[in-house]
């Protein structure tokens, strides 16, 4: 190869070649062909690739100059080389100097063209060493920057120039004795400044809701470094933020005490004095928190005398009591006993406080002033399980969750064990096993990067990463892949959830390794003793009331994590699910290359207008997870119900599970307003609620094995949609085969589309009910043969709910009639006839019949009765046509169990009767404005048939039609005969809820639509007129409700406008506040997908007028009936019964209230139940009430009581007094722009409506009232 086209072909040497690398040995001469190409795009940071950039020109140089010589000693060209070699060659400056240009003689003249490149190649090689120089300088600062990171800070940078001098006298050479003498003058130090609170100007709402949740986040990630012994890191965090000004306004004492705390439990005194120099800096004064750290660190050194009671006379200048270090700081024994160590060194003859005894707790409600009364004996009902067995199923509830998860076997039919079903499950085992190494090996890495930007002074999620083992956190990972659905999950809720299952676990894990457990253990077994059957009790007691008698209180709870914290944590979880979990690729295609696929992907999908970021399952591990057809589904403690009674709920932290934590009220993630109000409240006004909850936990439910097998009957074949149970996937829909062909219209292509998009829509919601059957069965067929409990909890409306989400009884027909009560009661004279009632009552045949009616009707049709429970499935198969198919099947299964015993009245039957409110709002609000017309309509007026309030309207609005029509309105005239109770139902149902008129024409337009003779051109037009016309007619029908909802409405509204939430106390005593505020937006940044999501649930924020307007009346009306049930459910518990009880025989309802020859009934006051307890079995879904045949009676005549009780109160006084009182009261500027709202808002809460005469005492009376 000659010179010149060697030279030709290096000139372009800075267009063509971008290598990488570090500096090596010179390459070979055939080396170079493998560095040409295009530049590669890099992964590593801007330093990092300036480095290879400079490092691979060098490297080139190098390649060319000996080239170069190599040329010139096979004597191929006279090159001159010499400014080359010149470039080596430094100045006496030390700098380098450029080259001239080539000195050529006249025997160099023929290669002048060829010189031309070696210049630019000087020049070229010139520059490189200049970079290359200041490159050098960069890593040298780098390193610099490097090695302090690896240091982490302990000495603060302080902004107060005085406080600095004197820290830098103190902290060079000081003995140790100086530095306590400096916490005793540091202590006497007024603040330096204003503190944060009192000297912070006013800030925007929004810049006020982001620091807030800044600090949120600070204050956890100091708490979970401390937790995962990772002081020194936290204190070099918080000595990075206070030496930044804009940083430094984050901090709260919270964060200076919680590592103060820290030192003080390494006894590292001289880390503490730096946090008590930066508090000071800061302009915040110590609390009483802060001399605890303090005197601990002490206790813990063998400090002298002087020190620590320069440290007491100190705290008791600032106004500090002594004694309140023991009595209300959250420390554990043995700190406090390090904290009493110190004082008595001070103060030998200091001692100890006693434990102050709580003051006496009185509930101010009068509606429980009888259920917390001393006077007369009182019986409370025992379950029916001896103590050892009680104790061996607490032990075993106590595995399950320790161990955090349960293993349920899959009731999906099991498919033949072919070599393609064990072939796949071996290769899922061998990919799970290199899964979780592969997470481990990632988690490694994540922790390591989450830690060198903690090191560079962020908050990062690193300490939360540290929580659990690498091991713990792979398994749950791929517990969450094992049931990702096919069609993917959004990564905001699968974020959401990877972090809050963290945070449980971590939970659980802390009261292991704590004493929490073994001391649960001595006392739950002590517990145990008054719901034991044979374990008699001297003094009866509440269940919390015995909890509370028998030990300490409660450990501290654990606060969560704040929702930004769970979403980063969460999130950076799951895009490392993402990156590590990766399949071969021959398991998708068995025929193409055996290359590495990920498992998961991160596609965009549109759901509601909105664009989403989903996380979605590759095809191919679907169809793996298909073939290998595993029996076994995993579920979180909490979301399997208890193998033994629930822990009493004693306080806003404390019930429910034994070790899994569980709120009391449940609310979204991330608000705290209900956490707030309910730790403000005094302890004794929830006690109502509590126990409430507690009674309704500690009922102890088994499942309807007859039913159970008839539906997995169903569930294994191809399911039964028309009865309830879900379609496998194989019978979803087939989208469209084949393709379009190529002149297709556009038309024919939208109609392809719809019907792809409808496939997909359908198949989606098949998979999703099939799934939560699946799980609802399998659960169900798990604890077959166990006796179970569900625990309670409330929304933030007092509204109660079981806490494990896929199994209980506030679900379908289907997962109602899966489940029995496990204590039985045997019918006594009148159950087997409760029994009749409510099968008739499930069919909805005979809903406007009274109640001897339907024992009539029972009886005629008992040949179909007795046929459904011997042939469900081969014989008439009456059961399957009745509204609620599963629940009558399981009834037809009792009667014909009851009718063939020897004696029926001794039939012990374990079935749930119900009865039902008759539209359980507008009863409520008939009550609360005293409306005869309305309680008329609702049942709260005794009467002879039930009345149907939506019977009612569709006729008034039938009336309202009919003069239309005759005025020549052409849709009046349309309507004529399609206006039905099924048509109007729904709206009526909701409009006391609060549903617009928007939303009932939609309700009403759906029910048109059904209609398959009703003209389908007139739905839009049709629709808009009824929804006005039944407005109308319940405007006419419950005037006084009308009022009472508009006041409602109006005064929400100018709370709104006031800046407040709306709040208020239910008549039990429970807050409320609604959590319906303005969105604040916040945002997680990189990773796959940044994610934004709102926090709309804190006070903090400026209220949504519009939910705020729209949601007061439905939810105040849910904390009636919520305070309705809990009242019931109290009274049902204790047991003590007025002497009138209604009773209903083949002869008529005895008791007042209607029928044929009403009579009294024998008193069942003081009257023992048959099987010898007080009491009655009481559950509830929201307003229908669960309880044994047997005690039917009973139970109507204590709701009917309670309810007549509740609104005998002067409710919407109080309420109007409550509102005045919170949001009207206090100082007013003249120039305030609120008072203008604050003053309508005052005229329109002493506006309470007017109340009309009907005589509440009625309803004791009313039969069909709850039916």
């Amino acid at each position: 190869m000659s010179a010149l086209r060697w030279g030709h072909g290096a000139s372009g040497l800075r267009r063509a070649l971008w290598p990488a690398g570090r500096p090596g040995p010179l390459a070979e001469e055939g080396a170079l062909s493998g560095v040409w190409g295009r530049r590669r795009s890099s992964s590593a940071n801007p330093c990092e690739q300036d480095r290879r950039k400079d490092w691979g020109h060098a490297e080139l140089l190098e390649v060319l100059e000996a080239r170069v010589r190599q040329l010139q000693a096979e004597s191929v060209s006279e090159v001159t080389v010499k400014r080359v070699g010149m470039a080596r060659r430094l100045p006496a400056s030390g700098g380098f100097q450029p080259p001239g240009r080539a000195q050529m003689g006249p025997e160099d003249a023929a290669t002048e063209v060829s010189g031309r490149w070696a210049q630019k190649l000087d020049k070229e090689k010139f520059a490189m060493e200049k970079r290359k120089q200041r490159l050098e300088v960069k890593l040298q600062v780098r390193a610099q920057q490097l090695a302090c990171e690896h240091r982490l800070r302990v000495v603060p940078r302080l902004l107060d120039a005085q406080l600095a001098s004197c820290l830098q006298r103190w902290e060079h050479g000081a003995p140790r004795s100086h530095w306590e003498e400096q916490l005793a003058q540091l202590l006497q130090e007024a603040p330096r400044k204003l503190s944060h609170e009192a000297g912070q100007a006013p800030q925007a709402e929004s810049a006020s809701v982001r620091r807030e949740s800044q600090q949120q986040r600070l204050l956890a990630f100091f708490e979970c470094c401390l937790l995962t012994g990772h002081l020194p890191l936290a204190h070099h965090v918080l000595v990075t933020f206070h030496s930044r000004f804009r940083q430094q306004r984050r901090l709260t004492l919270a964060m200076y005490n919680t590592v103060m705390l820290g030192w003080a439990r390494k006894g590292s005194f001289k880390e503490l004095v730096y946090v008590f120099f930066m508090v000071k800096d800061a302009g915040l004064t110590p609390d009483l928190l802060s001399y605890a750290a303090a005197l601990q660190c002490m206790g813990r050194l063998d400090q002298d005398t002087n020190t620590i009671q320069r440290c007491l006379d100190q705290m008791a200048r600032d106004g500090l009591k002594l004694q309140g270090l023991f009595t209300s700081m959250p420390l554990c024994q043995e700190e406090q006993a390090m904290v009493l160590r110190a004082v008595h060194k001070a103060q030998p003859a200091f001692s100890l406080p006693p434990r102050p005894r709580p003051p006496p707790q009185v509930n101010t409600s009068p509606l429980l002033r009888e259920i917390y009364a001393k006077s007369g004996p009182v019986s409370y009902p025992k379950l029916h399980l001896p103590l050892q067995k009680l104790q061996s199923l607490f032990q075993q509830q106590l595995d399950v969750e320790m161990a955090t998860t349960v293993a349920v076997e899959s009731v999906e039919k099991a498919r033949v064990l072919t070599k393609e079903v064990l072939q796949a499950r071996n290769t899922l085992k061998q990919l799970r096993a290199e899964w979780v190494q592969a997470l481990s090996l990632g988690l490694q890495e994540l922790k390591a990067s989450e830690a060198r930007a903690a090191r560079a002074g962020r908050c990062t999620i690193f300490p939360y990463l540290c929580v659990l083992t690498e091991e713990e956190l792979a398994e749950l990972l791929l517990q969450t892949l094992q049931v990702l659905p096919p069609q993917g999950e959004s990564l905001l809720s699968l974020a959401q959830q990877l972090g809050l299952r963290v945070f449980n676990r971590h939970t659980v894990h802390r009261k292991q390794l704590s004493s929490q457990v073994r001391a649960l253990q001595q006392r739950y077994h002590s517990y145990l003793h008054l719901l034991a059957s044979d374990t008699p009790v001297e003094t009866p007691h509440l269940p919390r009331q015995y909890w509370e008698a028998l030990g300490a209180p409660e450990a501290p709870h654990e606060q969560p994590w704040p929702l930004p914290v769970l979403v980063q944590l969460g999130k950076k979880l799951a895009e490392l699910l993402v990156g590590a979990v990766r399949m071969p690729g021959s398991v998708a295609a068995p025929q193409g290359p055996r290359t590495l696929i990920p498992v998961l992907y991160h596609v965009y999908s549109f759901r509601s207008f909105r664009q989403i970021g989903i996380l979605k399952p590759h095809p191919a591990f679907t169809e793996l997870l298909a073939t290998a057809a595993e029996r076994t589904l995993t579920f979180e403690a909490a979301e399997v119900p208890m193998l033994c009674p629930p822990l009493p709920w004693t306080s806003p932290h404390a019930g429910a599970f034994l070790l899994s934590p569980t709120k009391l009220m449940r609310s979204l993630e991330g608000t705290m307003q209900h956490q707030r109000l309910l730790d403000g409240c005094p302890p004794a006004e929830l006690h109502g609620a509590l126990d409430a909850l507690t009674q309704l936990g500690n009922c102890a439910w088994r499942v309807n094995g007859r039913v159970l097998d008839l539906v997995l009957e169903l569930f294994a074949a191809k399911g039964c949609p028309r009865l309830g149970v879900p379609a496998p996937p194989s019978e979803a829909p087939r989208p469209p085969e084949g393709r379009l062909p190529p002149g297709a219209s556009p038309a024919h292509k939208a109609k392809v589309r719809r019907e792809l998009a409808r496939c997909l829509k359908v198949a989606r919601e098949m998979h999703s009910l099939r799934s939560d059957a699946l799980y609802r069965l399998s659960l169900a067929q798990h604890l077959r043969h166990r006796v179970f409990w569900l625990p309670h909890n409330m929304d933030f409306r007092g509204r109660t709910y079981p806490c494990p989400p896929h199994f209980n009884h506030l679900g379908s027909d289907l997962a109602r009639a899966l489940l029995e009560f496990a204590q039985g009661r045997p019918l006594g004279p009148h159950g087997l006839d409760w029994l009749k009632i409510h099968l008739v009552n499930l069919t909805g045949l005979k809903k406007h019949e009274p109640l001897q009616a339907r024992l009539v009707f029972a009886d005629e049709v008992m040949e179909d009765i007795l046929d459904s429970a011997d042939r469900p499935m081969t014989g008439r198969k009456w059961w399957m046509e009745v509204d609620e198919p599963w629940q009558a099947l399981a009834c037809c299964m009792e009667i014909a169990r009851a009718v063939r015993a020897p004696d029926p009245a001794a039939y012990v039957s374990h079935f749930p009767v119900h009865q039902d409110g008759s539209c359980n709002g507008l009863q409520h609000y008939a009550a609360l404005g005293r409306d005869s017309v309305g309680a008329a309509s609702v049942n709260l007026l005794p009467s002879d048939l039930p009345q149907d309030v939506y019977s009612g309207v569709a006729a008034q609005v039938e009336v309202f039609r009919r003069q239309d029509a005759e005025r020549g309105v052409r849709v009046a005239q349309v309507l004529e005969g399609f206006i039905s109770r099924k048509v109007v139902k729904q709206t009526v149902m909701t409009v006391v809820y609060g549903v617009t008129r928007y939303g009932g024409r939609l309700q009403i337009e759906k029910r048109l639509r059904e209609l398959s003779n009703f003209p389908q051109e007139f739905v839009w037009e049709a629709s808009h007129y009824l929804v006005r016309q039944v407005f109308n007619s319940l405007q006419e029908m419950f005037s006084g409700t009308r009022a009472i909802q508009h006041w409602l409405t109006e005064s929400a509204r100018l709370i709104a406008h006031t800046g407040s939430a709306v709040e208020w106390v239910t008549p039990l005593g429970i807050p409320i506040i609604q959590p319906y505020h303005q969105d604040s937006k916040v945002l997680i940044s990189g990773g796959i997908q940044s994610l934004t999501f709102s926090q709309s649930g804190d006070t903090s924020q400026k209220p949504n007028t519009l939910k705020q307007k729209n949601g007061f009346p439905p939810n105040f009306i849910h904390s009636l009936d919520s305070s309705h049930m809990m009242l019931t459910a109290l009274h049902c518990y204790r047991g003590e019964l007025s002497t009138h009880v209604l009773s209903v025989t083949h002869s008529g309802w005895e008791g007042a209230g209607g029928g044929s020859g009403p009579r009294r009934a024998a008193p069942l006051h003081g009257r023992p139940s048959p099987d010898g307890r007080k009491g009655l079995t009481f559950v509830s879904v929201h307003d229908c009430f669960w309880t044994h045949a047997a005690d039917v009676e009973v139970m109507n005549q204590v709701c009917r009581e309670q309810f007549v009780r509740l609104h005998s109160q002067p409710i919407l006084h109080d309420l109007s007094r409550f509102l005045v009182k919170r949001f009207c009261s206090g100082t007013r500027s003249p120039k305030h722009s609120k008072n203008a709202w604050i003053g309508k808002l005052q005229d329109t809460l002493k506006s309470v409506p007017k109340t009309g005469a009907f005589d509440l005492e009625q309803v004791k009376h009313s039969t069909y009232f709850f039916s």
